[in-house]
């Protein structure tokens, strides 16, 4: 029996150490099944990392003609009573630039220095977020937070507010894995763009960076026109199918045949692509019912590509009588 629990105790430290282990290496893409961006081991440190334009106070035990209330520079610097040289202190945290302190005064002027370093001011690392949201604004970043606890903050999604959000990320001097980037890394955004009920529903999610701006979009609007009972633009706040924005524009008309066009816009182009279904294949289930995107044509007519066009654009210029706007949620 001593031997067996000698055995189960060994295999439990194994296990602890595996989940140790695994806690430590590099990112991966998915989270029990939820898909995680932006996360290595810079980013799965907790703790606050100052930033430039912060302000920090240097607390010296037993010497407070040293104490001193200072702001970091843009290069990340902070100039200190009695040191040659400044110390770096963007991208530490405030034990980390403690220690750098007192290893700096050891050198040359203070035999055994304690320091103690807080921020004062955090000035470095907003998250923005603008657009179809009840509060807008610029939210202090004091550790690391997902895409949800930003939405979250600034209320969540409107009223006004469509399906999709973005995240605009710039690599600048904020974020302090780009501190060896040259200055022409650093002009890159990227976008990234997300559904706002995955980010809700929790099946994806975005470890936020120092500097990032998130835009939740208003209403997408597709279009239905042509042998409709209601022709006109449709405001989308949730995903609608063809069949859907169809019955928003309260049917086809009685002369209508079942076969309908999505005008849709080619990606970096004005040009639109044709594609056609037939929506007795879609209601036996032949085809399934395609999920219209932004900006979408729904074309319910005889004419060609380019006459239906011409037919559509005219309508709108001449503010066609039935031509209405009706919020969809679904």
């Amino acid at each position: 029996m001593k031997y067996y629990i000698n055995f189960a105790l060994i295999i439990a430290i194994l296990a602890i150490g595996s989940l140790v282990g695994t806690a430590q290496t590099k990112p991966t893409t998915t989270n029990g099944g939820v898909a995680v961006v932006g996360s290595d081991d810079d980013t799965n440190d907790e703790r606050y990392k100052i930033g430039f334009q912060d302000v920090i106070d240097v607390q010296v035990f037993r010497h407070p003609e040293l104490n001193i209330k200072i702001k970091v520079n843009s290069e990340g610097m902070i100039f200190l009573f009695r040191l040659d040289k400044p110390i770096l202190a963007a991208c530490k945290s405030e034990r980390q630039l403690a220690v750098d302190i007192e290893n700096a005064y050891r050198v040359s002027y203070l035999k055994d220095p304690k320091v103690n370093v807080t921020i004062a001011e955090q000035n470095s690392q907003p998250i923005s977020v603008i657009g179809a949201v009840e509060k807008p604004g610029r939210y202090p970043v004091q550790k690391r937070m997902h895409l949800l606890e930003i939405l979250a903050l600034a209320g969540g999604p409107n009223k006004e507010a469509g399906t999709r959000l973005l995240v605009a990320r710039a690599g600048n001097s904020a974020s302090c894995r780009d501190l060896k980037a040259s200055p022409s890394d650093n002009e890159n955004i990227a976008l990234m763009n997300f559904k706002i009920r995955d980010i809700q529903e929790g099946r994806k999610t975005l470890l936020m960076e120092p500097g990032d701006i998130v835009s939740i979009l208003s209403a997408d609007t597709v279009y239905v026109y042509g042998n409709v009972v209601e022709p006109g633009q449709i405001l989308v706040r949730e995903p609608i199918t063809l069949t859907q924005a169809i019955a928003s524009s309260r049917g086809l008309k009685a002369a209508s045949e079942g076969v309908v066009r999505i005008l849709r816009q080619k990606p970096d182009s004005l040009e639109r692509e044709d594609i056609p279904f037939n929506l007795k294949d879609i209601e036996n289930s032949r085809v399934k019912d395609p999920y219209l995107e932004p900006n979408d044509i729904v074309a319910v007519s005889k004419d060609g590509k380019k006459a239906f066009m011409n037919g559509f654009v005219k309508a709108f210029t001449n503010g066609l009588p039935t031509l209405i706007s009706r919020g969809v949620t679904f």
